[in-house]
This record gives C-alpha cells, structure tokens and sequence, in this order.
C-alpha cells in the first residue's frame, strides 16, 4: 500500500516536473540579438566562437560582447573593460554614463595576466555569487590555455544564469528537485566535459599529423644531415647523441599516432585519450624540432650554403628576449625605473651590438661556429642572470609581507627552474638542444613566474576584484573578475 501510494507521488512529481521543463524550454529560447568581439589578444578562433555564441539560447534577448587584451597579473580587468567601452564602445554604457547598457552581457578576458571577467546591464544583471559561478565555469579551460572554448562556456553559463525563470533558480531545484536535478545537472555537466573533451582530443590529433607529416617527409634528408655533422665539434657531438636515439622515438611516435588514430569519436571524449592525443602531439613536435636543429647543425658547423640561415635560427631566441625586454619592464609593477632595469636595458642595448659583430666575424671566417655558438651561450647566460636579479627587484617591489615574498619568490623560481614541465617547451636551436630548458631564463618564462606569482599574492589577499579602480569614478556597473 505504501509502496503504491509513493509509486503514485513519483508519478506526479514527474508530470509537474515535465511541465516546469516544457515551460523552461519555452523560456530558454533566445539567442543572441548581436554578438560583438573584441580579439586584442589574438587569441579567439572566430569560426569557431561566433557560431557556437550564437547558438546559445538566453532567457531574454541579450547583446553579446566579448573582449580581450594582454595585460599583466597586476591589473585591474574591470578598470580596463570599463576603459575600452569608454574610449571604443560607449554604447556599451548606460545614457547616464553610471552603468552597463541595459540588454547587455560582457565577457573579458586576459590570457597574460591570467583574469577573467563578467559584466552585464542591470536588467541582465546576476548575484556577485553567480557571477563566481560563470567565472569558475571557465577556468579549468583556461588553465589549459583553451581560450576559445573557455570563453564559450562563459557565454553559455551566463546564459543559464541571467534572468533564469524561478523555477530554474537554485534555491528551487535544492528544495524541491534535488535528487533529479543532481541527475540531470550532472548528466549535462558530463556531456559538456565529454564534447569539450573530444574537441580538445581532435585539435592535438591534427597538431600531431601535422608535425608528424613532416618529420615522415624529411626522414631521409635528416638521416643525411647527421652523416654529415663533424663529430669533433663540441656541438656536432651533442646534437648526434640526441639523433642516436631520433629513429627510436619516431618509431614511438609512429605507434603513439597509431593509437589515437584508432579511437573512436566516443573514446576522444575521455580524459585518458586527450592526454594520449597531448602525448602524441608533443612527441612528434619535438622530433620536427629536432630535425631542424640537425639541418642547422650540418649547415653551420660545415659552413654550408645555408649557413647564414642557420645562424639565425640560433640567434632567434636571443633576439626575441631582447625584444620582449622593454615590455616586460614597462609594465605595471615592472619596476622599469630600478637598477636591475637599467642594467638590463644596457645590456640589450650591447647584446644588439654585439649580435652584428659576431655574425660579421663569422662571415669573413675570424671565428669559428663553436666560437659563435660560445658566445651566444655566454650572452644568455648572462641575460639569465640580470633576469634574476630583476625578478628580485619585482618582487621586493610587489610583495607586502614576508609571506608573499615567499610566495612570489616560490613561483618565480618555479618558472627559472622549469619545474613546471607542462608549460616548457622544446626549443628549436642547437643550444636548445644542448643543454636542459631550464639552463636559460628567458624573458617569456620570467613573464610567466612573474604572473604566476602576481595571481597568487592576489588570490592570496582576497580572490575576485568588483571595484573598477582610480579610474572607474562612480561608474557602479554590475560586474566583477578573478583569477584563474
């Protein structure tokens, strides 16, 4: 008897349940009314973005803007949103000049200084703890530098949360659906994991082929290029040690190709087949790498006709510290004006210099390659070491307290020591290849502790930013960002 009568409760919850659906689905049906992008960052792959934004189905017809810049870990997102609607897109702010547009959703994002930010009007506006919600949507993508998905996740969970019909709130699928909400939310979750997943999966398959494809072509080019490499040279022999084992780990990653290419589109969507895919793909870059570095080997110690390419292959690296030098110490917290500043920019300064000299003195045969390369080794050397003194100098200059110089200093040294093998990279040169990733610090890696540790002091002394800085005035929009 009781057993019917619950048989019978079920079966109702389940008819009111169906109507609650049909009337959310009803609700949850429009797409967006404009969809506008603002890639500064050059990170967004619009085929993919714009279709997949326009596709997703808010509560109220809404304007979608999304925007992107390259800033640093110590800025302020919500000051420079606010700052580009001001000077680019005014119609993005309120008649009054105190708010976001009505209509309006913003999602921003700073890929260098690692925030993510929402915005929205206030009649779209949501809760400082739904906007969390939106943002911790998408930072597992994020971290994993997905940007173009990551920021169509943002859309899609601002679009489940602006305007949501009551009984699609929270409060009500907990007090009154909480088991078979569970259930679906869950199953959702799951199928939204599993779809992001198989993309990824694909992506790093084709970014394999693609390595993999030309390290096939050149296979007997290079094996002639090593042949040909002076075993003498101090060089020559370490880039052969490496070639010794060139053939086993394109026979590896023949079978690693093998294997992915025999999944199926179910088996992509796990998690265990994208870090195959990964695998897959940063084993077949770096065996493209390595057979340019043999070429460049060939090439350069035996002054062949393409030597001077060759050599500039190897100064690549160096050049693009150099270059990136004036960025790095004139950003916010940069600590441009210091001492370590001044010695790094003499020091570029005489690198440039000294970059012609060398070349030149190749050229006319006054020095040899090793020479050359000794030098090279040298200067960088000593860029590593003005760099560490500099990420001192930063950090004394950011840091509040004992425990965030720790902090910072911890992250910082991290990125110089290249403890963090998932974001190091096999360079391309011959000194690449020589010697360790970690034996040179570089001005993209001194970026990357320094945001690291920027991001954790921060999340440190309080997580997500809803002031819109000196700037903002009584600007008093509906909006907020964090870190990821």
């Amino acid at each position: 008897m009781a057993g019917d009568l619950m048989l019978k409760i079920l079966r109702l919850l389940l008819v009111v349940f169906a109507m609650l659906v049909g009337g959310a689905a009803a609700a949850f049906a429009v797409t967006p009314v404009d969809v506008v992008v603002e890639d500064r960052a050059g990170i967004l792959d619009r085929n993919t973005l714009v279709p997949a934004i326009n596709a997703i189905e808010f509560y109220s017809p809404t304007k979608v803007a999304v925007y992107t810049y390259n800033g640093s870990a110590a800025d302020n997102l919500n000051e420079e949103v606010l700052r580009f609607a001001r000077t680019k897109h005014p119609e993005w702010i309120s008649a009054d000049g105190q708010k976001w547009a009505d209509g309006l959703y913003i999602f921003a994002l700073d890929p260098v200084g690692r925030h993510v930010g929402t915005y929205m009007g206030e009649d779209r506006k949501v809760s400082l703890e739904q906007r969390d919600d939106i943002q911790n949507a998408t930072k597992e993508l994020l971290r994993d530098a997905q940007w173009t998905d990551g920021t169509i996740a943002g859309v899609r969970r601002g679009a489940e949360l602006i305007n949501q019909p009551w009984y699609r709130s929270a409060a009500f699928v907990i007090t009154a659906w909480v088991t078979g909400a569970l259930a679906a939310l869950g199953a959702g979750a799951w199928l939204i994991v599993r779809a992001v997943t198989r993309a990824g999966s694909r992506k790093e398959v084709e970014r394999g082929d693609r390595s993999y494809a030309s390290v096939s072509t050149d296979l007997d080019v290079t094996e002639l290029n090593a042949r040909t490499i002076p075993e003498d040279s101090r060089y020559g022999s370490s880039v052969l040690e490496k070639h010794r084992t060139f053939l086993n780990r394109y026979n590896a990653a023949t079978g690693l190709s093998n294997r992915v290419h025999a999944l199926s589109p179910r088996a992509l969507s796990r998690r265990s087949s994208l870090k195959l895919a990964r695998e897959y793909a940063d084993a077949a870059a770096e065996l493209d790498a390595l057979d340019d570095v043999i070429s460049d080997s060939n090439a350069l110690l035996n002054r062949g006709s393409t030597w001077p390419t060759a050599w500039d292959r190897q100064l690549a690296p160096f050049r693009n510290d150099l270059a990136g030098l004036e960025q790095l110490l004139s950003k916010r917290n940069g600590q441009g004006d210091s001492a370590t500043a001044a010695a790094l920019r003499s020091f570029r300064d005489q690198s440039i210099r000294d970059i012609e000299h060398w070349t030149a003195q190749l050229a006319d045969g006054k020095i040899t390659p090793e020479t050359a390369l000794d030098r090279l080794r040298d200067a960088r050397t000593h860029l590593s070491t003005l760099l560490k003194s500099h990420a001192e100098t930063v950090i004394e200059g950011f840091a509040k307290s004992e425990r965030e110089t720790k902090l910072m200093r911890k992250e910082m040294q991290e990125a110089q020591e290249g403890l963090d093998h998932r974001r190091r990279t096999y360079e391309p040169s011959i000194l690449g290849t020589v010697y360790p990733s970690y034996y040179f610090f570089s001005v993209p890696v001194f970026n990357s502790g320094f945001n690291t540790g920027v991001g954790s002091v921060n999340a440190a002394r309080g997580g997500g930013t809803t002031g819109y800085g000196s700037s903002g005035g009584s600007f008093s929009g509906s909006g907020s960002s964090s870190s990821f």
